[in-house]
């Protein structure tokens, strides 16, 4: 669903990532790991066109899509959770969620599946976003991302600064995604043992570089906890 292949991103004078390839495949959740930093934050906004990338290119869905626009590449089929969330305080529940559908026409309605997942936001909808907690916030970004149906999941930090117990129904969620098979996640986290948990595949990063890859099962076996250890 996802490729990347020798990407290269500069801020000024500093090399932020340094020739990254990688895959994300359909039905699979790809962790991307690393200690703060290390060019994780910038790699997802490079994905989105958040951040324009120097060499390298970057394929979703068998077409190049590196010199397109972040609304073109979320017309495409690209959902995108950012860290810190960065939902809109103001607005309800119900219109955060319609601003997921904001390429959509007015009328489309924001998919029941989203309360099935998330039934608290479905007793919120009429509070605004800002009222919420942290882990309401998180559950309520994410269900914007899928709003629109993606084919591709991009989460950045998603545990930061959530309680265990939302903690634990966000892995359902990703883990149930993943295994209907019509999408592929990226997910960036810093919790390792969620993020053992939920990997089909791994990465690790350092220094804008992927030091390490392989599949979730050998993580432990390979020393990944050492790796990204503080």
């Amino acid at each position: 669903m996802l490729t990347v292949k020798n990407i290269h991103q500069y801020y000024g004078g500093s090399h932020i990532l340094r020739d990254v390839s990688f895959e994300a495949r359909l039905g699979k959740v790809t962790v991307l790991l690393g200690r703060n930093g290390v060019g994780k934050t910038t790699l997802l906004k490079s994905l989105m066109g958040l951040v324009p990338i120097k060499s390298g290119s970057i394929e979703f869905d068998g077409a190049p899509i590196h010199k397109r626009t972040p609304y073109e590449r979320a017309r495409a089929g690209m959902g995108f959770v950012p860290q810190g969330r960065e939902i809109f305080a103001r607005l309800t529940v119900e219109e955060n969620l319609r601003m997921g559908l904001a390429y959509k026409s007015g009328s489309t309605p924001v998919p029941p599946e989203l309360y099935e997942l998330f039934p608290v936001l479905k007793q919120m909808l009429n509070r605004r976003g800002g009222d919420l907690s942290g882990g309401q916030q998180q559950q309520l970004a994410i269900a914007r991302a899928l709003a629109p149906k993606p084919k591709l999941l991009i989460l950045d930090e998603p545990t930061e600064g959530i309680q265990p117990s939302i903690i634990k129904d966000i892995g359902r969620v990703i883990r149930m995604l993943a295994d209907r098979g019509d999408m592929a996640i990226v997910l960036c986290e810093q919790y390792y043992d969620f993020a053992q948990e939920l990997a089909d595949d791994y990465l690790v990063m350092e220094r804008g570089e992927v030091i390490a890859r392989g599949l979730g099962k050998d993580m432990e076996a390979q020393g990944v906890r050492q790796l990204v250890a503080i």
